[in-house]
């Protein structure tokens, strides 16, 4: 399938996704406006680097390219981070991946979306990609996970050989 490039993409600086707790977290969307209207499959990039200025740039540069290509683009601040309520007391907690999930069903079930949600991102944002892969939620259809582990005993900077 041929993806048509589209011209006209609506940013929305600010929304709330709801998770569980009563917390919200905070995304920004750039959502392609079609010519028929219709749906489109997105694209979540969920990382803890505040969307509002330390990667800013480089989110509207890569999402608004992917949204010109008629992908719905979500950049998701996780728990704790950024304008997201909540508290985030270490990487890659429970609460950190039941988030993920629930903010996959919330973007799926979007009138802006088809229902496919893929996921994508380097290091943190990889890692959370593909342990959310192995979860393996329904709407998720697939992950761009660069610069990423799904082995954090071996292989991840933090926790290398569990040190």
């Amino acid at each position: 399938m041929t993806t048509p490039r589209i011209t006209r993409v609506r940013e929305v600086e600010h929304c709330w996704i709801p998770v569980s707790g009563g917390v919200r977290l905070s995304a920004r969307l750039w959502l392609p406006e079609t010519p028929s209207g219709e749906p489109a499959p997105a694209l979540l990039e969920y990382i803890p680097y505040r969307k509002r200025d330390m990667v800013r740039v480089r989110d509207e540069r890569n999402h608004a390219w992917f949204a010109r290509h008629g992908y719905a683009c979500v950049r998701v601040d996780m728990r704790g981070s950024g304008d997201s309520e909540g508290v985030m007391t270490d990487m890659y907690r429970p609460e950190e991946l039941d988030d993920a999930l629930a903010v996959i069903e919330w973007i799926a079930a979007q009138a802006w979306c088809d229902g496919a949600v893929g996921m994508m991102g380097t290091s943190w944002g990889g890692t959370a990609s593909l342990q959310a892969a192995l979860r393996r939620p329904r709407a998720l259809r697939s992950i761009i996970a660069v610069c990423a582990t799904d082995n954090r005993f071996d292989d991840d900077i933090h926790h290398m050989g569990g040190a």
